[in-house]
Formats: structure tokens, C-alpha cells, sequence
């Protein structure tokens, strides 16, 4: 795994198109779950079941690339519409044979941990993302949801592909509390997270939305401000919600679904007696 961790960046996202995406062993156990009622299974069950996973997510999206490529569609940009082209049948025929993250990073603990950390964070992402669309009554609601959990995808894979060098990046943001993350991973492997993920999102044709990130002249579009916020949410309160950047994110949530700040509190269930975050 850490052959060169310096290898420029084309060089890992090859190494990562190469090997087999491995996902978490609750997606196994409840595929296997669904594949022991298949007759009774529906493409929705499955589409819960791979979105609550963002390495599942992207197995899915990439494996029904070739499907929309037949049929002239412009994108596959939901789960939803992945495992409606691939059909229930042929979707577990696909994926018969998933590798394990947990028994892959069992030598590196740390790695595990850190990993799993950006995995609960990446669907607690997803879940603000989708109730403001639902809220908001965006057209895109699922791609939205897909963008949010996907948006840290980069980082999630150097977990996998790297664990010790990633790990190391951790011990050294936890010895310099003012050393930030894209200092650290330009110095441990030559390239920024960000720089990566835009590579993966273009080689594996992630939904649109996913790319507006990098575009300046898109960042300020509803929709997208409603991924990255939620993003930024779920970042920032990942410890708990005394982050001195939260004010900021509730102001600029507050705005985008047009809601006031006692709403909002409400919305996230932090409207609890004696509960005073910052603001």
C-alpha cells in the first residue's frame, strides 16, 4: 500500500481505478441480507442499502457507466438511477464478491478509525443535505444527496490506499493544532485532498454537481451551496458543537433555506433546554 507515497497524482488515480473499491462490512452483511429475498427485493431497497456507504456509492456510479453510455444519457447522477439501469438481478451478479474495509485496514487501527471518522461524517453530510433539498424542494434532491456523501471521496480512498502516510498526517495536525490539512498533504504525498478528489470526479464520472466545487463561477448556485454547507456542517460539528466556525454555518444555512435561527435550532433537534451554542 505505501510503495511510494509520493507518486504523482495520476499514478494514484490509476492505482485506485485498478484495484476493487472495497466497502463496509454492514453494506456486505445487508446486501447479503436482500440477495436471500431477491424475489421480494425492489431496486429502491437496494438503492437504500448502497447509499448509506460512499465507497458503495461510487462502486455503483462507476459500474453503471457503461449502461448510460448505451443509452446516450448525458450522466448517471443518483443511486437511484444506477440500480434502476443495472436491474436488481444483474446488480448482485455484479457485485457478488465485495472486500471488506474493516478486514483490510485491520493491521492499521489508526487507519481504521480514521477512515470510519470520515465515513460517519460524509453520511451525516448526506442527511443535512437532503433534508434542506427536501425543504428547499430542489429538483435534484438525490443528486444532492450523492454530492454530499461523495464530497470527501478523495480522502476516504488515501485511507485505504495509504494508511500509515495518512495516519501520520493526523499525528502531526494533532502535535500542531494550527497545521492545516492541505499543508500536511502536500508535504506526506505531494498534492492537496481537493486536487485528487477533482481527478476522481472527472475519471469516474461523478454527478456534475459534484464538480462545481472547482468551478468559482458555480460555487454560489442553490444547489451546490446546499451540498457544501452541509458539508461544512457536519465537519465542523463532528466533535461536538462548540466550533468557533458554527456560527458561521448556521448564519449561512439560515439563508439559504430561508428560515430563522430558533427554526433552524429546531431542525437540527439542538433546541434542547440549556442548550447554547454559539451564534
Amino acid at each position: 500500500m505505501e510503495e511510494n507515497a509520493k507518486r504523482d497524482l495520476a499514478a494514484w488515480v490509476q492505482l485506485m481505478g485498478e484495484r476493487p473499491i472495497p466497502v463496509l462490512r454492514q453494506t456486505v452483511r445487508s446486501l447479503e441480507d436482500a440477495r436471500l429475498r431477491i424475489d421480494n427485493v425492489n431496486g429502491r431497497e437496494v438503492a437504500d442499502i448502497v447509499q448509506r456507504d460512499p465507497l458503495m456509492a461510487v462502486r455503483v456510479l462507476i459500474a453503471a457507466q457503461p449502461l448510460h453510455a448505451k443509452r446516450q444519457m448525458k450522466e448517471v447522477a443518483t443511486i437511484d438511477q444506477a440500480v434502476m439501469m443495472m436491474g436488481v438481478e444483474p446488480f448482485f451478479r455484479h457485485f457478488e464478491q465485495l472486500d471488506v474495509v474493516e478486514d483490510l485496514l485491520k493491521p492499521f487501527p489508526q487507519a481504521l478509525l480514521g477512515l470510519l471518522f470520515i465515513v460517519r461524517r460524509a453520511q451525516r453530510a448526506a442527511r443535512f443535505a437532503y433534508e434542506w433539498a427536501v425543504w428547499r424542494r430542489s429538483a435534484q434532491i438525490e443528486e444532492i444527496y450523492t454530492s454530499a456523501l461523495l464530497y470527501d471521496l478523495a480522502e476516504i480512498m488515501m485511507w485505504i490506499h495509504s494508511p500509515q502516510e495518512s495516519a501520520h498526517i493526523l499525528t502531526m495536525q494533532k502535535a500542531d493544532s494550527t497545521l492545516r490539512s492541505v499543508v500536511a498533504q502536500q508535504n506526506v504525498f505531494g498534492f492537496r485532498f481537493t486536487e485528487l478528489q477533482q481527478m476522481l470526479c472527472k475519471v469516474w464520472q461523478l454527478p456534475e454537481l459534484a464538480l462545481y466545487r472547482f468551478h468559482p463561477e458555480l460555487q454560489n448556485k442553490p444547489n451546490f451551496l446546499n451540498v457544501k454547507l452541509a458539508v461544512d456542517l457536519a465537519r465542523h460539528s463532528a466533535k461536538g458543537w462548540d466550533n468557533a466556525a458554527l456560527p458561521d454555518d448556521f448564519t449561512a444555512i439560515e439563508q439559504l433555506l430561508n428560515i430563522n435561527y430558533e427554526t433552524l435550532m429546531y431542525r437540527l433537534g439542538l433546541n434542547e433546554p440549556g442548550f447554547k451554542p454559539n451564534h
